[in-house]
């Protein structure tokens, strides 16, 4: 005689995917019923109602009692369970627990847990938008909520630099922080913005990007899908100063080039674009004098016609005598020396 064993179904979903859209199997078991949860704001419930699905919001009580009550209502057949946005791990767990005890003691029973829906890749920043959205709304962080603009501008400095040197030091995981870090000052912003006179939000910057990105790649996006031969970085770079020029009408090559920029990096954005619009090479330093910003530009234009960057190697030069400075410092703490004698090799 064939055994049928009591079922226990576990259906997750992601509070990141709209209320309805559940795999295939998702809906075959809330179909099967009874369906129960403990979460009575649960975003699946009002869809759920829709397609004439009933679920029952049980009582609140502890994961060991809740596991209990949820293995009584499948004895004999099955029954299924809407976890919450968490997971209702706790919950899971004692039931797991439950599950093994009996079967250890003959019974036969299954416990099996459905993915309902999936995160798409990109769905944390769901999160982080609404994390935002807590901070800036009437009972949020005070100091968050008198920020502008003009305010939070330093901190967008700040953030990207500390990003910059975790590049520099090669440091994967501060580099993953500094990275939220930008992204809070993006949101941030954003949500400033929602909230003025000028009403564009997140998903308008972000769709603004999309547009830009495409109409830029003409290469990846145009026809062909992206199967057209590779072309090289240098017309890429012209194709996308061709392309901008045109969606922003500029007049010259140097329109657009932020000039709040650190002087290194501005002299050597200049120099790239007008090199780029057709400037010889030898007229970069042509007609400079000896002033000390003349001389520092023709060192700038002497690391762009290296192919070097020189913003990165004068930082790598302080970063050097950095640590010569350091090292020095402990010499001289370790052995009484001066700065001369400590400063040697």
């Amino acid at each position: 005689m064939t055994v049928v064993p009591d079922r226990l179904l576990l259906v997750s979903t992601s509070p990141r995917v709209a209320p309805g859209c559940l795999t295939w199997d998702a809906w075959q078991a809330l179909r099967s019923g009874p369906v129960r949860t403990a979460d009575a704001e649960h975003p699946q419930l009002a869809a759920l109602a829709a397609a004439g699905v009933t679920v029952e919001v049980v009582p609140a009580a502890s994961a060991a009692e809740q596991a209990a009550r949820f293995r009584g209502n499948a004895r004999g057949g099955s029954a299924v369970w809407l976890a919450a946005a968490d997971g209702d791990e706790r919950f899971l767990r004692a039931l797991a627990d439950l599950v093994s005890r009996e079967t250890a003691g003959g019974e036969t029973v299954e416990l099996e847990v459905i993915a309902g829906s999936y995160d798409l890749p990109g769905a944390r920043l769901l999160d982080a938008v609404a994390v935002m959205d807590r901070l800036r709304s009437p009972g949020g962080c005070p100091w968050d909520a008198e920020q502008t603009h003009v305010s939070l501008g330093k901190y967008l400095l700040e953030e990207a630099y500390e990003a910059y040197e975790a590049i520099e030091e090669d440091d994967s995981e501060a580099l993953r922080e500094e990275m939220g870090d930008v992204l809070l000052q993006v949101l941030f912003h954003a949500r400033l913005a929602q909230e003025s006179a000028d009403g564009w939000s997140i998903d308008d910057a972000a769709g603004d990007l999309v547009d830009k990105l495409v109409n830029r790649h003409p290469h990846v996006f145009g026809e062909g899908g992206g199967e057209a031969p590779m072309v090289d970085p240098d017309s890429l770079d012209r194709t996308w100063d061709r392309i901008k020029a045109v969606e922003k009408g500029r007049q010259s090559v140097t329109d657009g080039v932020p000039m709040g920029q650190p002087s290194l990096s501005l002299a050597a954005k200049l120099q790239r674009r007008a090199l780029r619009g057709g400037l010889p090479a030898d007229l970069l330093t042509a007609g400079l004098g000896d002033e000390v910003g003349d001389r520092l530009f023709a060192l700038v234009a002497e690391t762009v016609a290296g192919g070097a960057e020189a913003e990165a190697a004068l930082r790598e030069a302080a970063r050097r005598f950095r640590d010569r400075v350091l090292a020095a410092e402990q010499r001289m703490r370790a052995g009484g020396t001066d700065w001369r004698e400590a400063w040697r090799p």
